[in-house]
């Protein structure tokens, strides 16, 4: 029996503090920059989610050594990798169901000349490609090849790394954290210029430069690496999810409830909070902690000469794509009006229809652009039958039930559980009323 789907009762105030967990996006980076060297790693804060549990199955089988000390902390150890699990049947299954598995390519590539990778998937949210991390690999000395009939991606590196100068040519993230993996371990100097510079970039620099790795203009766009014969452990701490965050709230906004996010790192959201504020949502800080007070209404701020609010997405500092969703399901019970524009994915925002069936008032102007007029609770978003189509609408449209009259199911929620740690259970213990069913 698959357990699913959601069945979620709404219209309730929820109350209580929820502690957000590790950050999704940083582990996946950091687990594959353990292949980096042979002594152990241990990370800490690391959430209990489908993608990082399929990531650590991968790594698994390529023969590092896993150990779990506490339920969100292990110790890896990568002294020992079997090259040969490249050709096997469960590589190129596993592999191909989670895109971070892209980042596997850089720290194998670096130190035994070769790294093997069926095309990975993840999110339908758009053309993801892949060419800047390929890109970056070739000017570091690495040859290239796709085959199209296995859908695999080779690179190897006879000779090995060398340094280079890198102007990326989109500002990607992953790409960004593969190109580095593979510039600490090579010969020579590495200039990254046009690096994406988000907190979980910065986080893994961080952690290569304890590791030994000489790293220089963490947290800017141009960074300098000078290569290292080798690296050793390190004990790294994952910051706390801004994604869920972010998500918890909207989910108090939503909801009208008071809710208190604990130990937020307020100090890495960047412009985050900022962005909700504009939303008319109250947010109290209270050390490092978060508390949204419960409010009636919430009105959607306009510019200063009075044309309406645009929210869009930027690499950092500007406004993370993943909480787009969010702020999308959150306008919907604003006071006024707001246009979403998703300029990074051409498929986000395409769960609107859901949204537009519970009753909400959106234009879909195109694929990248939606504008929404906020009911300001004068009609509330009713409950229905609805499908996740990828991790951060599924939790948009999970707050949207939880904030609707009467009863709402949700299929697909393995999307959910890739990005969201037993979510349904954290959100009982703030009230909710949710279940897992039959799906």
């Amino acid at each position: 029996m698959s357990f699913d789907a959601f069945e979620v009762h709404g219209g309730l105030p929820l109350s209580g503090n929820i502690t957000p967990q590790g950050a999704k996006n940083e582990a996946l980076q950091v687990l594959c920059a353990t292949l980096l060297t042979t002594e152990p790693v241990t990370l800490s804060n690391l959430p209990n989610i489908l993608d990082v549990n399929r990531l650590l199955d991968l790594l698994r089988g390529l023969g590092v050594k896993v150990e779990q000390k506490s339920p969100h902390s292990y110790q890896l150890q990568a002294d020992a990798i079997d090259l040969g699990f490249f050709e096997t049947p469960e590589f190129r299954r596993d592999a191909s169901r989670i895109r971070g598995s892209v980042m596997l390519i850089a720290p194998l590539l670096a130190r035994y000349g070769q790294a093997f990778l069926p095309q990975p998937g993840g999110d339908k949210i758009g053309r993801r490609r892949l060419d800047t991390h390929f890109v970056g690999l070739q000017k570091l000395g690495a040859h290239f090849d796709y085959e199209s009939d296995k859908r695999q991606y080779s690179v190897t590196a006879p000779e090995g790394l060398k340094g280079t100068y890198l102007l990326m040519d989109e500002i990607s993230v992953t790409g960004t954290a593969n190109v580095v993996m593979a510039a600490v371990l090579a010969t020579g100097t590495t200039q990254i210029y046009n690096a994406a510079c988000e907190p979980y970039v910065q986080q893994l620099c961080r952690m290569l430069v304890q590791m030994g790795a000489k790293i220089e203009g963490i947290g800017s766009n141009l960074l300098t690496i000078e290569g290292v014969n080798e690296l050793k452990g390190t004990e790294h701490r994952l910051l706390p999810d801004m994604i869920e965050i972010g998500s918890f709230i909207g989910l108090a906004a939503m909801t009208q409830s008071d809710i208190t996010i604990k130990d937020a790192r307020i100090d890495q959201l960047g412009i985050i909070p900022t962005a909700f504020e504009r939303m008319g949502i109250k947010l109290d800080f209270e050390g490092d902690n978060i508390r949204i007070p419960q409010q009636d209404t919430y009105e959607i701020q306009t510019f200063i000469d009075g044309s309406i609010m645009t929210i869009y997405d930027a690499p950092w500092p500007g406004f993370t794509p993943d909480l787009m969703s969010i702020m999308l399901v959150i306008a919907t019970q604003a006071k006024g009006s707001v246009l979403i524009h998703q300029k990074m994915f051409e498929s986000r925002l395409f769960f609107v229809d859901k949204l537009i069936d519970m009753g909400a008032q959106i234009i879909l102007c195109d694929p990248h652009r939606a504008t929404v007029i906020g009911l300001g609770r004068k009609n509330q978003l009713r409950g229905i039958e609805m499908s996740s189509p990828d991790i951060r609408a599924g939790v948009a449209l999970l707050i949207a039930a939880l904030s609707a009259k009467g009863k709402s199911v949700i299929h697909n929620i393995h999307q959910i559980d890739r990005g969201y740690e037993q979510i349904d259970a954290r959100l009982r213990a703030l009230g909710a009323r949710i279940e897992r069913v039959e799906g």
